[in-house]
């Protein structure tokens, strides 16, 4: 299934993170393998996606690296599941982006009905807006609906079949958040304009460009990546692999 990607109009807003030495420099030093290595075992080419072209730097582990980008903080308002489950899904995902609303109606329930649920998976979403000001003010949005531990509510009205053809100005970010069950909306409202919510929105953006992050939706399952909205078979493969690589660790 192929991953919505960037035009170059929606690069160029980017840019300024894009070349920051910084930001190149540690997309070398984790030498992330190719975003088209979805396959469990590591070979396949299942979907599509932008590989980093990075190349490990010596005496680094990348997938070592790429699994500790796991958070698990027992407050993250953008995650599910246990902080010690032995499997973490992270998600770079934009509102704007089809592939990743199939995923979110199609795929995701499955997972969090069958291993969130039992203890076995936790899914981290990072905010990693790439289609203009619009994608960036439904991020800040889903955060700020977070605050108020409506993060899923929102994520799935923003996500529903025909959300993203409507836009998301303020007005409409504002009815979603009504619709996800925000109680004050003023607050909302509030959070939404913040810098708090900029910097959360900086700081998911800038780990998805410095690990070559160049396309949505974006999957890291206990440091392995997985390029595009892939069918659920693809998930539960490469859940169990991990499940049965951290029971032996």
């Amino acid at each position: 299934m192929p991953s919505s990607k960037k035009s170059p109009t929606e690069k160029s807003s980017t840019k300024p993170l894009l070349i920051s030495a910084g930001v190149a420099l540690a997309a070398i030093t984790l030498g992330l393998v190719s975003w088209q290595a979805t396959a469990p075992d590591g070979s396949g080419s299942a979907g599509s996606g932008s590989g980093s072209g990075a190349v490990a730097a010596p005496g680094t582990d990348p997938a070592a690296e790429l699994k500790a980008l796991a958070r698990r903080e027992s407050g993250d308002k953008l995650a599910v599941g246990r902080a010690d489950a032995p499997v973490v899904l992270i998600e770079y995902s934009d509102f704007k982006c089809g592939y990743c609303g199939k995923f979110a109606r199609d795929t995701e329930p499955e997972l969090v009905k069958k291993y969130v649920a039992d203890g076995t998976l936790r899914i981290e979403w990072r905010n990693f807006p790439i289609f203009g000001a619009e994608s960036e003010a439904a991020a800040k949005a889903a955060w700020a609906a977070g605050q108020q531990d409506r993060f899923d509510a929102f994520h799935a009205a923003a996500y529903a079949a025909g959300s993203k053809e409507k836009g998301f100005a303020e007005p409409r970010l504002v009815e979603l958040a009504r619709e996800a069950g925000v109680g004050d909306l003023e607050r909302f409202k509030a959070d939404l304009a913040g810098e708090p919510a900029a910097a959360a929105l900086r700081k998911d953006q800038e780990e998805g460009y410095r690990i070559g992050v160049t396309s949505t939706p974006s999957f890291l399952l206990n440091g392995r990546p997985i390029a595009g909205a892939q069918p659920l078979d693809t998930f539960t493969a490469a859940i169990a692999k991990a499940k049965a690589e951290a029971a032996k660790q």
